[in-house]
């Protein structure tokens, strides 16, 4: 188990590499002249100028490209243009806060989109099972901003249950809604993925052996058919931590939730670089680092798998 989580673990390296040139090329390019994004368009050429020279933007691309992973590699992502902090610490202030709703949103998709596919799985093609598939295919289709509006106007402004928006000091009830806009996607995914897994696990020769057996149905799919299942689920809840990140700062900016996404929203309309590639490189760091977790968690799952790493 050892020998293949160690090469997982350094297969991630070129990974990162790759990312990082990746976000400071793309960011440099789409974003345009920072320098310009401060003063206007109507902004004095000379204090243009001087602005690209205090910050190196004049510099060829590789030469800044070299001086950011410089940099980086000592740990300092930098200083904002805007707000003259260092981005590290811009990103500390923000970081729990999407942390928190991510975790909360994958908890519960997880716990929905599970236990709908396994209730799916047991009533193969029976209204509930239409149902539940139904309802999934609707939570994957449904646009994120559109869907957190309308939560927003139902729980909150007709029936007065829940906050509109803001992180009211980390008091749940400002979470659950934010939490169920994102999560909605991801547990659609994780329903359909985990009845489809489980249907084919249980028509296996091994799990009609145990029945044969006299085994209880409890105890037939709890002990040999949700093990086997699970390994594409687990799987897909790495994959789908993408989607939460994609949608994070659509959701964060129709809560007013004062988390990375929004702040990337933000930093993209000032041109603010430094604090772009920071929070970009950060999202991308959080996603390798949770398929490396998934990785390890099918290695442990399925021994197959840890066989094949080697």
């Amino acid at each position: 188990m050892i020998e293949p989580a160690l090469r997982r673990c350094l297969a991630i390296v070129p990974v990162l590499f790759g990312v990082s040139l990746l976000v400071f090329a793309l960011t440099a390019v789409a974003l345009g002249d920072p320098a310009r994004a401060m003063l206007g368009q109507r902004g004095d050429p000379e204090l243009v100028q001087k602005i690209r020279r205090d910050y190196a933007l004049d510099a060829p691309l590789h030469v800044r490209y070299l001086a950011w992973m410089g940099r980086l590699l000592q740990g300092d992502l930098g200083t904002s243009y805007h707000q003259q902090r260092p981005v590290a610490e811009v990103i500390g202030e923000r970081l729990p806060a999407t942390a928190r709703l991510a975790l909360a949103a994958t908890a519960g998709a997880v716990a929905l989109g599970g236990l709908a596919g396994i209730v799916a799985a047991l009533r193969p093609g029976s209204p509930l099972d239409h149902l539940l598939m139904t309802t999934a295919v609707v939570g994957i289709s449904t646009p994120v901003f559109w869907l957190g509006m309308m939560l927003s106007l139902l729980f909150a402004v007709w029936l007065g249950w829940l906050p509109v928006s803001g992180y009211g000091d980390g008091a749940w009830p400002n979470l659950v809604l934010p939490a169920l806009t994102l999560g909605a996607i991801h547990a659609g995914t994780i329903a359909r993925l985990a009845r489809s897994s489980l249907l084919e696990v249980i028509r296996q020769e091994y799990v009609q052996t145990a029945r044969a057996k006299g085994l209880g149905e409890a105890r037939v799919i709890g002990k040999h058919a949700l093990r086997n299942a699970l390994i594409p689920v687990v799987t897909v809840i790495g994959i789908g931590l993408a989607d939460l990140l994609v949608g994070a700062p659509l959701t964060e900016t129709v809560f007013a939730w004062p988390g990375l996404g929004r702040m990337l929203v933000a930093a993209v309309g000032q041109r603010d670089l430094p604090v772009v590639m920071g929070a970009v490189l950060v999202f991308a760091v959080i996603y390798v680092g949770a398929n490396l977790l998934v990785d390890l968690a099918c290695m442990t799952i399925d021994p197959r798998i840890r066989r094949r790493g080697r």
